[in-house]
């Protein structure tokens, strides 16, 4: 039987796609629920938009997370790929095993008044100011601070500095010397790592010291893998929790109604099923990380051959009608809500814990802080970081009124 025609997504949509995916996703959920992009020289990548096939191929094996089967396909720093979320069983679970530990509901749990504390030192500081950067001035240094926290970070690198050395490698500003920016970055981690091993630094509780034990101590974990799951907490741990304060708050700065029902809720759970909304309606992760068909597979008619790429779509996959009715409204009482921002199954997210606690305090805070802040500039205006797995905001802006 031949392969069904696939018909070629509209150009305008394609052009947005990073400033508004969403009409784009549901043009493939509706026309083309698995899409090939074929380039010259390029392997096939196939983008998986539906919900209940997101979540299928999510758990999925004939999908390997090994970037090794696709040399040269994964950006990212030289050197730094041996971690959680690029591995396949068994090396995933005896990664996953040395990681989770740190990331247990009940330990975040203990750090809500070190949350708490910081959130509202950084709002005191813009209290008098007419002009605030959500991101800049709250959501960057309060994901920051705490995933260094966890980590055993020494507060002296723990500075914009630190923040602009991780982010370079996933969104590069134009310009930018990439030579230089992997050199800042492995002279951090060699910083971090040595500071632990030889220094007296490593702590009963932080994560950072205890992997450098499995590394040197135990060989649960190589050198290579060491270094590269460094770099992964540090920036995965910031930047996906930062775009979740950003994404939802200007969801809801556009949504005052939404936003009042959260200020106005004394219960912490109404405040917990909101934060479930916001991950759902502008989900911090578009696209599931890094996967290949490790041996054909057949979706929609479709054959998808082993080493072709797979994206799944878990923006798409959230705003999917068929699951979550009215999915294109914001909706603070949703519930149920078994979005997929976070992923699902084996390689679920490991901070889920934490980004849940930091987005039920920040939300709340913010809306009081800010009052009746609105946007400094049209939505449509603000600038998107270009990356492919993430969702977020270089800057939101907003004045008080």
């Amino acid at each position: 039987m031949p392969a069904p025609v696939v018909p070629s997504p509209p150009p305008e949509l394609l052009a947005s796609r990073v400033q508004d995916p969403y009409p784009y996703f549901a043009w493939l959920r509706r026309y083309a629920p698995a899409h090939p992009e074929r380039r010259p020289g390029r392997p096939t990548v196939w983008q998986v938009s539906r919900y209940e096939d997101v979540r299928g191929l999510l758990t999925d094996r004939r999908l390997s997370k090994d970037p090794g089967r696709v040399p040269g396909y994964v950006p990212g720093p030289t050197g730094l790929n041996r971690h959680v979320v690029h591995a396949d069983p068994p090396d995933h679970t005896r990664l996953r095993t040395l990681v989770n530990t740190a990331f247990v509901p009940r330990r975040i749990a203990q750090l809500e008044p070190v949350i708490t504390d910081i959130a509202n030192r950084l709002l005191n500081r813009t209290k008098h100011h007419a002009h605030v950067d959500v991101i800049a001035d709250f959501a960057a240094p309060l994901t920051f601070r705490m995933i260094c926290t966890i980590l055993g970070v020494p507060r002296a690198l723990d500075n914009q500095s630190t923040r602009d050395t991780l982010m370079a490698t996933i969104a590069p500003a134009p310009g930018l010397n990439a030579a230089g920016t992997e050199g800042d970055l492995h002279a951090l981690l060699d910083v971090l790592i040595a500071g632990k091993r030889h220094g007296g630094e490593r702590s009963a509780v932080d994560l950072l010291g205890a992997l450098v034990r499995a590394s040197d101590e135990t060989r649960a974990m190589g050198e290579v893998e060491l270094r590269s799951t460094a770099y992964l907490l540090l920036l995965v741990g910031h930047d996906t929790t930062m775009n979740l304060i950003g994404n939802g708050m200007l969801a809801l700065l556009r949504n005052p109604d939404q936003a009042a029902r959260i200020t106005s809720a004394g219960d912490p759970g109404a405040v917990g099923t909101a934060v479930e909304e916001l991950l759902r309606y502008d989900s911090p992760v578009r696209d599931a990380t890094f996967r290949c068909a490790a041996e054909p597979i057949r979706i929609h008619g479709q054959l998808i051959s082993e080493g072709d790429i797979v994206s799944l779509l878990i923006g798409s996959a959230n705003r999917d009608g068929n699951r979550f009715p009215h999915a294109d409204r914001l909706d603070v009482t949703r519930t149920p809500n078994a979005h997929l921002a976070f992923g699902h199954g084996p390689h679920f997210c490991i901070g889920a814990a934490l980004a849940r606690l930091e987005g039920a305090i920040a939300f709340p805070l913010l809306l009081r802080h800010l009052g009746s802040a609105r946007l400094a500039k049209p939505a449509d205006e603000l600038v998107w970081r270009p990356t492919r797995v993430m969702r977020g905001l270089a800057a939101l802006p907003v004045v008080r009124s």
